[in-house]
């Protein structure tokens, strides 16, 4: 049986107005992005409505270009009653067409809510 192969929850092109005074992605862009993977991974685990909790620390790696087109990887670590904790790990292809490079990862806690804003349980697969 071979592996299936890894789907990102996002893929986002970088743009120049993404850019810090550096030239290079401001962090707080792959951030949000990495908020943005993590609740799409808890909401194809069944989630309804999910609210960040927590972000562990996130640690640059290697600084991420106008152009470079950057995956954000998830994975289901933890479910609590309420909770949901994912692991997002943030890659980029450089515009040469070299190999991805490690940009960073997190680890980041959801409460699922319902539509009145209280939390509700995490559906078990």
């Amino acid at each position: 049986m071979t592996a299936k192969p890894r789907e990102a929850a996002i893929r986002v092109l970088m743009m120049p107005r993404d850019t810090n005074s550096y030239g290079t992605i401001f962090g707080g862009v792959i951030l949000s992005h990495i908020d943005q993977a993590g609740a799409v991974a808890a909401m194809q685990h069944g989630c309804r409505q999910v609210v960040t909790v927590a972000m562990e620390k996130v640690v640059f790696h290697a600084p991420v270009l106008v152009g470079e087109l950057v995956s954000y990887y998830t994975e289901v670590v933890k479910v609590g009653n309420t909770s949901i904790t994912i692991e997002v790990k943030v890659e980029a292809l450089p515009r040469d067409g070299g190999p991805a490079k490690e940009v960073t990862s997190a680890l980041i806690t959801f409460v699922n809510r319902d539509a009145e804003g209280n939390k509700i349980p995490v559906p078990r697969s």
